[in-house]
């Protein structure tokens, strides 16, 4: 950092610019886009590995894992979820290693992948998607899509407005009804994004900061954090998925 002439304000906010192309509202974050895409390709590749070398003999290591995380999201659907869909399962796995893939980018060292970068000509690089708004609204708005997807086909657009209408004070309340469903829908893709953004944010932020210490203070400090974050990136990983699934059975459910 000094050699490059860099107050730690600066290299702070270089850590947490994005590599954007576009002004305004077209705005794209393409390092956000690049490791997002990368690691739901590398999620499908791996599943869709061990479906083809699945065995009912001894179980490789990658066959045992596939196999562990289905059976735990499949106890949490059970758990969670009172309607009959196939793609309530599929949907909360894909979620849960995907938004754990993109936390668990915060485990790499904050200055290796943007070193890497920078020298390819890359001026900003930041791995970690879920540091990035617009990728925890797309995927906690694209719930949402899906709750008023299912919202209709399940009880039917009539049924459906005059639920949204008249719960859960009446007919005779239909105004305050509509408005407490709208800041109630309001509610869930907000909390969602903001939960996870802001988690990883601040424990992206904590790695930055240990990074301008000392390397021996790095080094005491940056594993046990390293640790704790483990936990941290799995917890909000499953509590996305548990809270898609509480918002999608809740879409089943007709009052």
């Amino acid at each position: 950092m000094s050699e490059s002439g860099h107050s730690a304000t600066g290299y702070i906010v270089h850590h947490l610019t994005n590599l954007k192309v576009g002004e305004g509202f077209w705005t794209l974050h393409l390092d956000t886009m690049f490791f997002s895409i990368s690691l739901g390709a590398l999620f499908l590749w791996l599943f869709m590995k061990a479906a083809k070398s699945a065995t009912s003999g001894v179980p490789g290591p990658l066959q045992n894992f596939c196999e562990i995380m289905v059976d735990f999201v499949d106890t949490q659907v059970k758990d969670s979820f009172h309607g009959r869909n196939p793609v309530i399962a599929p949907l909360a796995l894909t979620i849960f290693i995907w938004v754990f893939l993109w936390n668990a980018m915060d485990l790499v060292p904050v200055d290796l992948l943007p070193a890497i970068a920078g020298l390819l000509g890359i001026p900003y690089l930041r791995v970690v998607p879920s540091t990035d708004l617009n990728s925890t609204f797309g995927m906690s708005i694209a719930v949402l899509l899906l709750v008023y997807y299912y919202s209709i086909k399940v009880k039917g657009p009539v049924h459906f407005t005059m639920e949204v209408l008249t719960h859960p004070f009446g007919k005779w309340f239909m105004p305050f009804n509509l408005l407490l469903r709208i800041v109630e829908d309001l509610a869930k893709p907000i909390s969602l994004g903001l939960r996870l953004f802001g988690n990883l944010y601040a424990g992206e932020l904590i790695f930055i900061l240990i990074a301008l210490l000392p390397w021996w203070i790095q080094f005491t400090l940056g594993w046990p954090w390293a640790v704790f974050h483990i936990l941290v990136i799995t917890l909000q990983a499953f509590i996305f998925m548990v809270l898609t699934i509480v918002y999608l059975s809740m879409a089943h459910e007709d009052h």
